[in-house]
């Protein structure tokens, strides 16, 4: 069996593809839009992720795609930038695989397809609710994804993951652990929210089940560490992790409310207070499948706590960042790198 992963240098895909490449029986290709060696890996160039690029010469003889090449984290993005990557470029990435003769594309969605805050956990039934210009495309990614598999045949699965942590991930988890480690004290003492999260290890053993197994075919899995969690009890667990106890004291929460809204950070108030959890029962019961590391487990790992698969290393052999594919594989167009936003699915990663 032959696998292409997309976004291989991003923080899913290289862990994603390290794993991949221990399976036996497998080949796989990870591609990036810059070239860049992954776990000893060298990747495959693939051009900027839009509606016009041509994926033919990665395609051959691929049996399984995972698409994992998004554009996200960016400051500034427009919508039609979000569109034409996410949407657009999903979607030409799907026709050329289908009329290669790839069987199944794996597609990694965002727990924001259903929305940013819920008083029961999210499931694949639920409505979805996007809230944000990223997890809206998200979506719309996913109805085309079903339009394409219905047009040419092409076997079509859907994971949605929350928050993803592990070793150096981006957004709000990054952002928590630096805050932990620095021993800056937080007024997040007594938050009563739950959070699910995955860890990285966890996500990637759901999408690699996903491959080729027969009953995912067409469907849509949530996927979660088993146990929710609150932001307190996240910071502690970081901090535990980390060997550095979180230093967190108690304000009122009306207080903190009004003070985000009035500088313009409501949105950052809402992912620390609100809820977000999911159930993740739907992937139990039609795959048998059960997340292999606890919270407490993945937190250990993250942190190099417990033995563990060590973090996969970039190296990067073009001075361009990944955000998302590049746009013509011999013409490198100049981007300032752009800053890390706590942006949170998620993905959100989320995506």
């Amino acid at each position: 069996m032959k696998i292409l992963i997309t976004g291989a240098r991003g923080f899913v895909g290289r862990h994603l593809l390290a794993h991949v490449m221990a399976m036996p029986g497998v080949t796989v290709e990870g591609c990036s839009r810059s070239e860049a060696v992954v776990a000893g890996k060298p990747l495959l160039r693939c051009g900027r992720l839009s509606a016009t690029t041509d994926w033919r010469a990665l395609l051959r003889d691929v049996n399984v795609v995972i698409h994992c090449a998004a554009r996200a984290h960016i400051m500034n993005d427009t919508s039609a930038e979000l569109h034409e990557a996410n949407v657009d470029g999903t979607l030409n990435l799907a026709r050329q695989a289908a009329e290669a003769g790839v069987k199944r594309l794996v597609f990694l969605s965002s727990i924001g397809v259903n929305g940013n805050h819920n008083q029961r956990p999210f499931t694949e039934k639920d409505t979805p609710s996007p809230a944000e210009p990223y997890a809206q495309t998200k979506l719309a990614a996913e109805r085309g994804l079903h339009e394409v598999a219905e047009q040419t045949g092409i076997e079509v699965v859907i994971v949605r993951p929350p928050l993803v942590y592990g070793p150096m991930a981006p957004g709000n988890f990054g952002l928590l652990t630096r805050i932990v480690e620095k021993r800056l004290p937080l007024p997040l003492a007594d938050t009563d929210n739950r959070r699910s999260l995955v860890s990285v290890w966890n996500l990637v053993d759901l999408l690699t089940l996903c491959m080729d197994h027969p009953a995912a075919a067409g469907k849509t899995f949530m996927v979660s560490d088993a146990e929710q969690v609150s932001t307190s009890d996240l910071l502690r667990k970081i901090g535990q992790a980390v060997g550095k106890p979180a230093r967190l004291f108690r304000l009122p929460k009306g207080l903190m409310k009004a003070g985000a809204t009035l500088v313009g950070k409501r949105g950052i108030y809402d992912k620390l207070f609100d809820s977000l959890t999911v159930d993740a029962s739907h992937a139990r019961q039609t795959l048998g499948w059960a997340p292999p590391l606890t919270l407490d487990e993945g937190l250990a790992r993250c942190f190099g706590k417990v033995p563990g698969p060590p973090a996969p290393q970039t190296t990067h052999t073009s001075r361009a960042t990944e955000t998302s594919p590049k746009a013509n594989p011999g013409q490198d167009r100049a981007r300032a790198t752009a800053r890390v936003t706590a942006k949170t699915e998620t993905g959100k990663g989320v995506s």
